[in-house]
C-alpha cells in the first residue's frame, strides 16, 4: 500500500478513485502530569507516536476493503484531548494506481 500526503505518485498513473477513508484512533491510556516535564512530554510524543501508527493501520485497512492500492492526499491530524487523551485523525483518497 502506498501512502502519501501528495495528490499523485511520481512513476504511477490513478486509474481509479475509490473514494475518501479515514483512520481515527484515541490512545487508550491517561497521562499524568509528573515532577519532570521532560519525562511527561516524552509520554506526550509516544502516545502520539502508537495512536498515529494505530490510525494509519486503520487507514490501510479501510482503503483495502475498497480495493484501492495507494492512497494520496493524506491529511493527518493530532488532538490531546481533555485529560491528556491522543486523537490522531487520518484521512486521504483511496485509488488505484498502475
Amino acid at each position: 500500500m502506498i501512502l502519501t500526503t501528495t495528490n499523485n505518485i511520481e512513476g504511477f498513473k490513478i486509474s481509479d478513485y475509490k473514494g475518501i477513508v479515514t483512520g481515527v484512533s484515541i490512545h487508550d491510556g491517561k497521562l499524568s502530569m509528573g515532577f519532570s516535564l521532560s519525562k511527561y512530554y516524552k509520554s506526550i510524543q509516544d502516545s502520539i507516536d502508537k495512536t498515529k501508527e494505530k490510525a494509519f493501520q486503520l487507514l490501510t485497512e479501510n482503503a483495502k476493503k475498497l480495493g484501492a492500492n495507494a492512497v494520496v492526499g493524506i491529511k493527518v491530524e493530532i488532538e490531546l484531548m481533555a485529560s491528556n487523551y491522543a486523537m490522531v485523525s487520518v484521512t486521504g483518497t483511496a485509488v488505484s494506481v498502475a
